[in-house]
């Protein structure tokens, strides 16, 4: 077994040992004190989560609120990575294009998606593209500012010999800034998908009835905590394999990068 797998083996070992232990304290806490009755154990929270695939929470079983839930963020997130992406290449690379267009975003920026939702409902109702608007902001301030710190970072001797080579500013975009900037894009990515999905609670709490937030909120109308910690797990579990498959799509197309940004 060679050092990358042996680290790799540790790292797995050392995270399944971490996990085991949290949940047998919380289940020890919960049947040996007063917790359990706030809160129920790990056990009781797997046996509902897994019962939920088969009987419904509200219309929809589990898989079907997370579907809904994706699909809203996989739109809402896509659109954001198109405009975030292509407005910092722009801000980095071209100072009038900055100048323009960098005072509103620094003032949106610092703004969380959940201080629109009243704006939001009053420009597009009760619908679903309240619900877009809102991932779509908490996702479009990640993407956009890596990319304008990934474009604005070029080293410029990169740039200075394509353009002795007799490299066109669109070869000069596509062989150098492009590949420079890539690592710092998908890194925005990365958070920007976490940064997505943990917004959709807020998002579904504009009238819904099916998702994964809806859950939690419905879980928290009728006092329900078994319900709300199996909407927490089901978004915790899908965040981190979309993460996953995230990386694992990076460690594919930026292969020339790794260990890089």
């Amino acid at each position: 077994m060679g050092n990358a797998e042996l680290e790799k083996t540790k790292n797995i070992t050392a995270a399944v040992f971490s996990i085991t232990i949290f949940l047998l304290i919380w289940q020890c806490s919960v049947s040996f004190s007063s917790l359990g009755r706030l809160m129920p154990g790990p056990a009781a929270i797997l046996s509902a989560f897994f019962r939920s695939f088969t009987v419904p929470i509200g219309k929809y079983n589990i898989m079907q609120h997370t579907l809904f839930s994706l699909s809203r963020v996989l739109i809402a997130y896509s659109v954001a990575c198109v405009v975030g992406i292509s407005l910092g290449l722009l801000m980095g690379r071209v100072r009038l294009i900055e100048a323009i267009f960098r005072p509103f975003y620094e003032i949106i920026r610092p703004i969380p998606p959940i201080a629109w939702i009243s704006l939001a409902i009053l420009w597009f109702g009760l619908g679903e593209m309240t619900k877009y608007f809102l991932i779509f902001l908490s996702a479009f301030a990640n993407v956009t500012y890596t990319a304008m710190a990934g474009a604005s970072s070029v080293d410029p001797t990169l740039v200075g010999a394509a353009r002795m080579l007799g490299a066109k500013n669109s070869r000069l975009f596509t062989t150098v800034v492009l590949p420079s900037t890539a690592p710092y894009i998908f890194s925005g990515m990365q958070v920007a998908l976490g940064t997505s999905w943990a917004t959709v609670v807020a998002a579904e709490m504009v009238r819904s009835s099916e998702g994964v937030g809806w859950i939690i909120v419905s879980g928290m109308e009728i006092n329900n905590i078994t319900q709300i910690l199996v909407g927490i797990l089901s978004i915790g579990i899908m965040g981190y394999l979309l993460a996953t498959l995230l990386r694992f799509l990076e460690k594919i197309i930026l292969s020339w990068n790794v260990g890089g940004v």
